[in-house]
């Protein structure tokens, strides 16, 4: 073995079926075929390549939803990544059915901190060794709780562990797995960059890890972020960019000597399609686009939902749209379930499936005027602003005034009125919300069943949705000042 040893490290995360290129300034971009073509041309070029995949492939296309994650996982199967760890999403079609679709990959899936709680056994192989060029690398696969939200009702899986938590279980692993062999050793997790940090700075340096390729906050970076002396990255979201390392590996003293990071942008000018997953890809689209390619309205305009974190013309939209002649006062919808970052003016049923892929129930609880005040106040926290919480649109008639600076909320009205703390309003909650009502709503729900027993209200979001979009041509939406954020 040579003393140094040149590496390429590609790495994905939250590709979420951004299966297909879009036109961006006239240049085709991103897309499987061109991310594919890249991954291959890579590998041409250089024999030490590694591909890794750091969660959430699924969900964000109708393409991943008709197939529930099996036609995701046969065209990654054609990238061949060498490993992958699973996100939040990957949980979406039940954990059992996760577990069915890693019987389809052809690719390693690990992940070190899921288990059956009654036995305590790990539902996936917790790390892979990897051998590139001589070199022997450990990877670990890391997802928390804080991210786990969707499998609470699946009381059989758990324990689901913390960043403290996932740092021991860092800690047993490089203890038992991590021999003399093992030149490198590297972390895949799905926790978000502000958690990678906080998990970085938990790892005992004895435990040798390198470097923590992250995903879930969907982080585009220019440059590593080194924390605890461990480089830590993450590609954005998509298939717009591929992260790629470029390592040398001293083999005398026995660490990385020099690395060089950047986000690559995957367009006709940096990689060629790859004809076989175009091909695939072809297949899946034709079933699809026959089933669900028909118009369903025409907006007055293109609507946007630039970011989570504020008031949005889309999420005033679909928040009015439950709301409309409803049997609640407020519709909290939840900005997350909004995938697209525009709309129209022609929307299409794919599309208005792949802007709400999460199609849920929804339940109306009953709050006092003190509790909506608490609830606003612990959602506007100030870890709402990183992107490490859920955050919400709000149906007309809410006004809501909040300094960040002072963390106080300045004005909240509902129709023109104050709220007052003995007012009860009826408020409406996407399922998912609803079962997770304690930790993203800072409100217990048992304080909330007190004032009257909470109830379902509506069976399928998309189905009002359609239903209103079609009969309502030439909607428009816009940001009113209904969330008002001062600095």
């Amino acid at each position: 073995m040579e003393r140094y040893t040149n590496i390429t490290l590609l790495h994905s995360n939250d590709m979420h079926g951004d299966f297909l290129p879009e036109n961006k300034n006239g240049v085709s971009t991103g897309g499987l075929e061109r991310l594919s073509g890249y991954i291959n041309q890579a590998r041409a070029n250089d024999p030490n390549v590694i591909y890794a995949i750091c969660g959430d492939m699924f969900r964000g296309s109708i393409i991943d939803s008709e197939y529930m994650g099996l036609s995701t996982i046969d065209l990654v199967n054609v990238l061949r990544p060498d490993v992958a760890t699973i996100g939040n999403h990957e949980v979406d079609y039940g954990v059992g059915h996760l577990l069915f679709l890693e019987k389809c990959a052809k690719f390693p899936i690990i992940n070190a901190d899921m288990f059956v709680t009654i036995n305590n056994q790990r539902l996936f192989q917790p790390y892979i060794n990897v051998t590139i060029g001589g070199v022997k690398i450990l990877f670990i696969g890391i997802l928390t709780q804080e991210v786990l939200a969707s499998t609470r009702t699946e009381k059989v899986i758990g324990t689901f562990i913390d960043v403290e938590e996932a740092a021991k279980e860092v800690g047993i692993i490089c203890d038992n797995y991590r021999t003399t062999d093992t030149d490198l050793t590297i972390l895949l997790t799905h926790i978000g960059l502000e958690k990678d940090f906080e998990l970085a700075n938990r790892l005992d340096p004895d435990w040798g890890v390198d470097l923590i390729l992250g995903g879930h906050s969907h982080t585009f970076m220019d440059e590593p972020a080194v924390v605890n002396g461990i480089p830590i990255v993450q590609a954005g979201t998509g298939t717009d960019i591929i992260g790629r390392f470029d390592l040398v590996y001293d083999s005398v003293e026995k660490k990385l000597s020099e690395y060089k990071w950047q986000c690559v942008p995957i367009n006709e000018n940096t990689a060629p399609k790859d004809p076989v997953i175009g091909d695939l890809l072809s297949r899946y689209r034709t079933e699809t686009d026959n089933k669900y390619r028909r118009v369903i309205t025409r907006f007055a305009r293109k609507l946007t939902h630039p970011s989570r974190e504020q008031e949005t013309e889309l999420g005033n939209l679909y928040a009015d749209i439950m709301q409309d002649d409803s049997s609640f006062d407020v519709m909290m919808f939840g900005s997350g379930s909004i995938r697209k970052k525009e709309l129209g003016p022609i929307v299409e049923y794919q599309e208005m499936l792949e802007n709400t892929p999460f199609d849920d129930v929804v339940w109306m609880v009953d709050f006092n005027g003190a509790q909506f005040r608490r609830m606003v106040q612990y959602i506007l926290r100030d870890e709402a602003w990183l992107g490490e919480t859920e955050f919400y649109q709000f149906s007309k008639g809410v006004r809501i005034k909040y300094r960040k600076s002072t963390h106080t909320i300045e004005e909240l009205k509902l129709n023109g009125n104050d709220i007052t703390f003995d007012q009860h309003i009826l408020v409406a909650l996407q399922n998912y919300h609803y079962k997770n009502f304690d930790e993203f709503l800072g409100v217990p729900l048992e304080d909330i069943k007190k004032n009257r027993k909470p109830r379902v209200v509506a069976t399928s979001v998309n189905n009002i949705v359609e239903e209103y979009l079609s009969t309502h041509p030439g909607l428009d939406a816009h940001v009113e000042g209904r969330l008002e954020i001062l600095e």
